[in-house]
């Protein structure tokens, strides 16, 4: 599946000259208006294309056409041109596709504080030419990477009755990442047929369970968010609160996030594994996610992950380190296979084993705080001596 498989919607994804040679500037298109939700990162530096998209989310009452995205510059940080440069971007794509402006939703990503180079956008927007192709859809998925190693892609397909409903979702994220979103983007495409605020519902509830449970390097961004399109193409009744349906799109809408997340979770800048952290037996799913965050966001927990050291104690740490009371008197931790604690009482394991777990792919840990019934995870990967040697030259 790619983000055009969703009935309605076209992409493309060219090089304009933000960046030296790769791809730096896309545009995901709807046929028709389409019901859309966003949420954005909650960084108090908010670049100018995160305040236009709100700006045109209020005014068209959630329903948009298009969405612009250039990489290799952040636009942030640059104030009142800044603004305009957005402005005019969004001015350019709507008098092209002949829609409102305030149909067009605007995204960047790339260096902070460098103004934007916007005759070479402007020119780069006249090169457009969006189609409904896989060719096209990956372009696009390759036109928002930053640092990443790869493009994002998932998605999820499910009948609404006798209509195939699809969703399709691309992101890009690599480094500061860090729980409430940071430097990411994700979009996301479907062909269901639904009001933009229970579609809004619908994305706050998936980011929080995923995209807000990831981390990197505990650094947030100014550019992030993740928007979704319902171009309604399917054919299929608009679904309704609280009904069967809206439980189907939800859960298909939460398999691309989740995927989606992952990705840019093992995509961390220098990453060399996943590392996934399973918290059980909270008084309430809030808290364990929370433990789970700070668990995968532990410095102390991401070196000995990529130093293949089984430190428990690391592990702990984190977790009496949340800022909510907790029972510290009868914890499980697990490392892959090895429970390593017991009833917060060390147990011998295989450090053999645990070595050898800790060096595969993905690191599973795993804590159960035998106070409930809540349960939640968090996603982040090891912190890597190349991580540094990426962030020392970013702009270089």
């Amino acid at each position: 599946m790619s983000l055009v498989t969703p009935k309605g919607f076209s992409a493309t994804g060219i090089h304009v000259g933000l960046k030296r040679k790769r791809k730096d500037l896309a545009l995901l298109l709807c046929e028709t208006e389409a019901s859309a939700a966003a949420v954005y990162t909650t960084n108090h530096f908010q670049a100018a294309p995160i305040q236009v998209t709100k700006e045109a989310m209020a005014d068209s009452n959630g329903k948009l056409r298009a969405v612009l995205i250039n990489s290799g510059n952040a636009n942030a940080c640059t104030g009142d041109v800044g603004l305009a440069h957005a402005r005019r971007s969004q001015e350019a794509v709507s008098m092209k596709w002949d829609i409102r402006p305030e149909q067009v939703a605007i995204a960047s990503t790339g260096v902070i504080g460098q103004p934007l180079p916007i005759d070479t956008l402007l020119n780069g927007i006249g090169m457009l030419a969006p189609q409904g192709t896989d060719d096209e859809a990956e372009s696009f998925a390759e036109a928002i990477l930053t640092t990443d190693t790869g493009t994002k892609t998932a998605g999820s397909q499910y009948y609404q009755k006798q209509h195939l409903i699809s969703v399709a979702g691309v992101a890009k994220g690599s480094g500061m990442i860090h729980p409430n979103m940071a430097t990411m983007l994700g979009f996301m495409t479907t062909d269901a047929t639904i009001e933009p605020g229970l579609l809004q519902s619908m994305l706050r509830e998936c980011v929080d369970a995923t995209f807000n449970s990831i981390t990197v390097d505990g650094d947030s961004s100014t550019n992030d968010m993740v928007l979704v399109l319902a171009s309604g193409a399917s054919g299929a009744p608009e679904i309704e609160a609280g009904s069967e349906e809206a439980k189907q799109l939800k859960e298909a809408m939460l398999d691309v996030c989740e995927v989606l997340a992952k990705e840019i979770a093992r995509d961390g800048e220098g990453a060399t594994k996943l590392i996934e952290v399973h918290v059980n037996g909270a008084i309430d799913d809030m808290l364990a996610r929370k433990i789970a965050k700070q668990i995968v966001g532990s410095s102390l927990v991401k070196t000995a992950v990529f130093g293949r050291d089984a430190n428990w104690g690391r592990i702990v740490a984190a977790i009496g380190a949340v800022d909510e009371p907790i029972d510290v008197s009868s914890i499980m931790v697990k490392i892959g296979s090895q429970v390593v604690l017991r009833d917060s009482q060390p147990v011998l394991f295989d450090e053999e084993k645990a070595t050898a777990e800790l060096a595969l792919d993905t690191v599973r840990i795993e804590v159960d705080l035998g106070a409930g019934s809540g349960a939640g995870q968090a996603y982040g990967c090891d912190l890597t001596y190349d991580y540094v040697k990426i962030n020392a030259s970013y702009r270089t």
